[in-house]
């Protein structure tokens, strides 16, 4: 009897060593997390992109460490094919936004939704530190979706025109009047900045599955990528 139990406390004792020894090859081909600014777009859920992002010191924009984070947000911006982009979603709690819309996604869209929508083109634009104010307080809803809420979209009211004050990647002061779609992307980006999602102030009802229909086809055996390929 002695010699059984001593030989299932062996076998227990075997069970944790294995257990550890799995665990510690586990941790060795565990990817490691490379810190902020990401190469990709963080998701809903991460606690950055609640945080009330901080103003960035003027003086430091040339700095090599500003100057990394506004490299990565356009190289995110490009490789999502983006029209706004916040320092938050890419883990960097700063006041800094990119926008832009060029010629290649306003091609992405009818003559009509560009003219209801009052789509007007922008190059590519850092600002950092933003201001916003609204110059025309009529609403306008239409669906808008976030790359941080990936796979869904929603009807979401924002104010018709706003005027946009910061700072560019050099340091020098920018001013933008914006009316229609433009405005709606400062908006969105604004949000960010503040800690808020579109999914706080969307029309409930309305929160929508991109791909609902392609799910139902394929018997739901659909992937969704969260970084480009």
């Amino acid at each position: 009897m002695k010699l059984l139990s001593k030989s299932v406390n062996l076998n227990s004792n075997r069970g944790l060593s294995y257990n550890k020894m799995k665990n510690w090859y586990g941790n060795l081909v565990k990817p490691r997390t490379i810190p902020p600014p990401y190469k990709h777009i963080t998701q809903i859920g991460d606690p950055t992109l609640r945080l009330k992002a901080q103003p960035v010191d003027v003086d430091t924009i040339k700095s090599v460490k500003v100057q990394k984070i506004i490299k990565q947000m356009r190289d995110v911006f490009e490789k999502y094919n983006s029209v706004g982009l916040a320092a938050p979603q890419i883990g960097v709690p700063l006041r800094i936004i990119a926008i832009g819309f060029s010629n290649g996604v306003m091609k992405q869209w009818s003559a009509e939704e560009i003219q209801a929508r009052d789509m007007t083109l922008l190059p590519f634009t850092i600002v950092i530190n933003p201001e916003v104010k609204i110059t025309d307080y009529n609403k306008l809803v239409f669906p808008e979706s976030c790359e941080s809420v990936k796979g869904y979209w929603a009807d979401v009211p924002r104010f018709k025109a706003v005027n946009l004050n910061g700072f560019n990647q050099n340091g020098e002061a920018l001013n933008l009047e914006t009316k229609g779609w433009l405005s709606r992307i400062i908006q969105h980006e604004m949000d960010h900045l503040n800690g808020t999602l579109y999914t706080d102030i969307m029309n409930r009802k309305s929160l929508t599955c991109g791909g609902w229909e392609i799910i139902n086809e394929r018997n739901g055996s659909v992937n969704l990528p969260y970084k480009p390929s």
